[in-house]
């Protein structure tokens, strides 16, 4: 799967409650007992929030990959 790469990045914002900063990166995700296992679903992470979606993810067996938000300043890293 791809990360989406909308024109206006501004629109790529954190998925964290409250959390209007950009993403950074983007945590892949499924539920295996509702979800194919190919299907992905993804959450997007500013930098302070990647370990908390991460962690909460993690913790139920969901979390399938990290990966950095194309044009993010992760990818220099």
């Amino acid at each position: 799967m791809s990360i989406p790469s909308p024109a206006d990045e501004a629109a790529l914002v954190c998925s964290a409650r409250g959390c209007r900063a950009g993403a950074v990166w983007a945590l892949e995700w499924n539920n295996p007992r509702l979800h194919d296992a190919d299907r992905r679903k993804t959450w997007l992470a500013c930098a302070e929030h990647r370990g908390s979606l991460g962690d909460f993810l993690d913790a139920r067996g969901f979390l399938r990959a990290v990966t950095p938000v194309p044009g993010s300043p992760t990818l220099d890293t």
